[in-house]
């Protein structure tokens, strides 16, 4: 009898304590919430799970995913992924607080860990967290690299690999060709010869390095718990960051040894960029040298910036220009009209093709290869769009949403190159309905390189062999959401020879 009221005691005790400490409990976050609450508020968004967020509920074609988001909650909303905050923009007059007015306090990137591991922690241009050693890079990668004296110095080393993608092309007339392999392939012998002159390789190990720099791409564009869940990042529970590993020390084995044989011979009088780093790297001074490590991040940051953005925006123009015939027969008469029949297209020509500067920018706008751009991150708290945004929220710009938005471009789906004919909008991010490369400091520094490329390759394509479809088929849009919006299924058409003179083409 004792023994169970004592029972019923304690049973009634251990009660009354776990009521007290809830109501504790829950006075405790009212309390906090009533005098803590953020002022204004965060942005809107969906409801997610404790720890996990958003995460389960994210649909793998984030800027289609994001769009839909936007029509239920507005241009600014909130996603919570894991630990992380992220803040997604889809308007131009929000993009302009971040990219413009607040620039300073969100130019600094979140670095997946895929990208620190293949650039000695974010050593390079595109990944450098912002301060004094991004812009000393940046100035030289702008002022040097790629200035117009420099990208005319390597014309001959350019135009070397296009004649040759010519040649090849004109092997396989009247045969299918999956043209964005042979414009990536092109595109990664270019870069190689812009960047230490070499020509050599083998097509076994051309086709290796191309497939190699998709790879970490990929990876560097790929969900990785690591990032979302910090706390698991030294488990690497998805390989993402031991593959980038290897791919990198495979790139970085081939730059170091370009870089000893450049110099044990010594300064041969070469133009191409690899020199320029040398003898940045040999000045000494280190408010304006390279460090070697340094010199190898920039390197491969070339190499990704390059490979896999320009044939993507080459392959998905002759989509557009396949299934638009209209458009491509108007861009062939400017191309013969400024080249002429009996010659081909040059670096020279360029200018001229306002037609065909028109189709490219057509082109970056329906298909931006960059869809959210690349991540920003805030190094403060601030207000944008009268919302707070936390310290070290991850920002993504919704470039694709934008540049399709119905009450910023008219007809916004159909491929119409004539209305960058009547207006005056550029590559530089001045006019935030239209940021292919991004704006502000953290703006792309690659585009003199990219303008001059794309538009040559394209103008070479359409201006050397005539393209059918074929059975007639007209190629998809659908698209394929990474790090780079890539085709869903490979652009394969049929080449014809077009030139008069057959000398062209050997």
């Amino acid at each position: 009898m004792m023994l169970n009221i004592y029972e019923s005691i304690t049973s009634d005790t251990a009660a009354t304590l776990m009521a007290a400490a809830i109501a504790v409990l829950c006075f405790a976050w009212w309390w906090g919430n009533k005098f803590n609450k953020i002022n204004p508020p965060l942005p809107p968004g969906p409801r997610g799970l404790p720890i996990l967020g958003n995460l389960p509920f994210i649909k793998p074609e984030l800027h289609s995913y994001f769009r839909e988001l936007s029509e239920t909650y507005g241009p600014i909303f909130k996603l919570q992924l894991g630990k992380r905050t992220c803040i997604v923009i889809n308007s131009p007059s929000i993009a302009k607080e971040v990219l413009k007015d607040q620039d300073a306090i969100f130019a600094n990137r979140d670095t997946p860990a895929a990208t620190v591991v293949g650039t000695f922690g974010g050593l390079n241009v595109a990944w450098r967290q912002n301060g004094p050693e991004y812009s000393r890079m940046r100035k030289f990668v702008i002022r040097e690299m790629l200035s117009k004296s420099s990208l005319d110095a390597c014309y001959a080393l350019r135009r070397r690999e296009i004649l040759q993608m010519v040649k090849d092309i004109h092997g396989k007339t009247g045969s299918s060709v999956k043209l964005g392999e042979q414009v990536a392939l092109t595109t990664v012998k270019v870069m190689i010869s812009s960047l230490w002159g070499g020509s050599s390789e083998r097509s076994s190990d051309l086709i290796e390095m191309r497939t190699k720099l998709e790879e970490f791409v990929r990876l560097m564009g790929a969900p990785n718990v690591s990032d979302i869940l910090p706390v698991l990042a030294p488990f690497d529970l998805q390989g993402i960051e031991s593959k980038s590993k290897n791919i990198v020390l495979w790139f970085y084995g081939i730059f170091e040894s370009v870089i000893r044989k450049r110099l044990n011979i010594g300064d041969d009088g070469s133009k191409d960029f690899l020199q320029l780093m040398l003898e940045m790297n040999r000045r000494g001074d280190a408010k304006t040298s390279l460090t070697d490590n340094e010199v190898k991040a920039l390197l491969l940051d070339m190499m990704i910036g390059g490979t896999d953005t320009i044939p993507t925006t080459v392959e998905w123009a002759m989509t557009e220009l396949l299934r638009h015939p209209d458009i491509m027969t108007k861009l062939v008469s400017e191309v013969d009209t400024v080249a002429g029949n009996e010659n081909l297209v040059e670096d020279s020509h360029l200018p001229q093709l306002t037609y065909l500067e028109a189709i490219v920018k057509e082109t970056l706008r329906l298909h931006p290869v960059a869809p959210l751009l690349l991540p920003h991150m805030s190094s403060e708290t601030s207000t944008i769009g009268g919302y707070t945004i936390p310290k070290h929220s991850k920002v993504f710009i919704n470039a694709w949403a934008m540049q399709r938005n119905p009450e910023l471009w008219d007809d916004p789906l159909c491929f119409q190159p004539e209305r960058f004919l009547k207006a005056d909008i550029s590559y530089q991010g001045n006019n935030l309905r239209y940021i292919p490369f991004g704006s502000g400091r953290r703006i792309c520094a690659g585009i003199a390189m990219a303008e001059k490329m794309v538009g040559l390759l394209l103008a070479v394509l359409v201006h050397s062999f005539e393209w059918k479809l074929p059975e007639e088929k007209r190629p998809g849009v659908e698209e394929k959401f990474g790090a780079v919006l890539k085709k869903m299924d490979p652009l394969v058409a049929i080449p014809f020879a077009r030139l008069s003179d057959s000398k062209l083409y050997q």
